[in-house]
């Protein structure tokens, strides 16, 4: 049965949604800083639409798959709107440090944020300082290490190009295939959607559906009005572009899979909580960074390399290096409470100095704390090598 609080939020993410296609339809003229919010709001309503969408289509397939395709369906508006970037990068150079400066952001945020906040939700609701994943996120550990180990190459070489298109998309289809290879549980779906899954299969379809066109068209026609309004409303406030586009854009599409996150956390389910972000992290780090290059020539109409300036270089070195020493701490399948005020410390920090010198301290101390994980704490080197045996599995 159908709950009015239910009922009530339901509806209000739709209104957010419903608010912006009225005013794209009207084409209603707004200025800055509502030619960004609207459709921002839009894009954040359209992102819980989709994680409805996801939840229940968990009926449908594999658990662990179901997790890897509910964290891709999570982060589609993040794409949408550096797809946009990268397919204007095609017709005009600037964007390119648009378009990097939003994949930058967004893989940072989701550690340096997303991660920490399930920890600091679940010491909330139950005092435990320590947040364990399952024998099963081995398998993202690992895709995650080698698409990690394989960023470092990019800003060395300084461009993107559809080689890194190529291996990325290939780590990203591996690793749907076997996480496609595992056991079918039942679902639990939470609130406010409980009710659908109580439908008959043909209607709990039929709304599963309905919940990934509905949002869908709205990520489509909000993705560049959203992106657009953002340099505008930049230009506009006198606020620099680019911090604009790597923290507030992924912060947008990003916050409803936070907020999910955080649910799951206090509803004592910091597995699934986390797990879930991880799998995020995999499909950022993978299929979000190999389609950049691919957009851009595609648009572009030719397959040269997608050029790096001195700051995007230094900007994909930092991420990075974050996201080893990350991959450090969660080793041994366990993140403390002491590791993510660690992760926090260190990308919060790093929001108030800009500098090329800080950008390449801060990734030389992301790495020395990596390699100090690995060589000072066993149990971490020991998940380290049960991650790379998760290769032969």
């Amino acid at each position: 049965m159908l709950k009015p609080k239910s009922f009530i939020f339901i509806g209000s993410v739709f209104i957010l949604c419903l608010q912006w296609i009225v005013i794209s339809l009207l084409k209603i003229p707004i200025s800055a800083p509502w030619n960004a919010i609207s459709p921002g709001i839009a894009i954040f309503g359209a992102a819980y639409l989709l994680s409805w969408g996801a939840e229940l289509a968990q009926f449908e397939i594999p658990q662990s798959l179901a997790i890897v395709f509910l964290a891709l369906v999570a982060v589609l508006p993040e794409y949408a709107v550096d797809m946009y970037f990268a397919w204007q990068a095609g017709k005009d150079p600037q964007y390119i440090h648009y378009a990097t400066a939003n994949m930058t952001g967004a893989n940072r945020l989701l550690i340096g944020v997303g991660w920490v906040a399930v920890v600091f939700a679940y010491y909330y609701k139950t005092r435990k300082s320590e947040v364990k994943l399952e024998e099963d996120n081995r398998l993202d550990l690992l895709a995650l290490l080698a698409a990690t180990l394989y960023s470092f190459i990019i800003p060395l070489k300084g461009y993107f190009s559809w080689v890194d298109s190529l291996i990325l998309l290939s780590l990203f289809g591996w690793y749907v295939y076997r996480a496609s290879q595992s056991h079918h549980e039942e679902p639990d779906i939470e609130e406010p959607i409980t009710f659908i899954a109580q439908w008959r299969r043909p209607a709990r379809l039929a709304a599963t559906f309905f919940f990934f066109v509905f949002s869908g068209y709205t990520i489509y026609i909000a993705s560049q009005p959203f992106a657009e309004g953002l340099l505008e409303t930049g230009r506009h406030l006198h606020i620099e572009e680019f911090i604009l586009v790597q923290w507030l854009a992924p912060l947008a599409s990003e916050s409803p899979e936070f907020i999910v996150a955080i649910l799951f956390a206090l509803r004592s389910k910091p597995h699934a909580s986390l797990g879930a972000l991880v799998s995020s992290k995999v499909n950022q780090w993978t299929l979000l960074v190999g389609m950049l290059p691919l957009f851009y020539n595609l648009s572009a109409g030719h397959l040269m390399p997608m050029a790096l300036d001195a700051r995007q270089t230094e900007e994909m070195f930092l991420t990075s290096a974050q996201c080893l020493f990350a991959i450090a701490v969660i080793s041994n399948l366990r993140l403390s409470m002491m590791e993510a005020v660690m992760l926090f410390v260190l990308f919060i920090t790093q929001l108030f100095f800009t500098s090329t010198d800080a950008r390449n301290i801060y990734a030389c101390l992301y790495i020395t704390f990596a390699i100090s994980w690995f060589f000072l704490i066993k149990d971490n080197r020991k998940g380290f090598f049960d991650i790379l045996k998760k290769s032969r599995g």
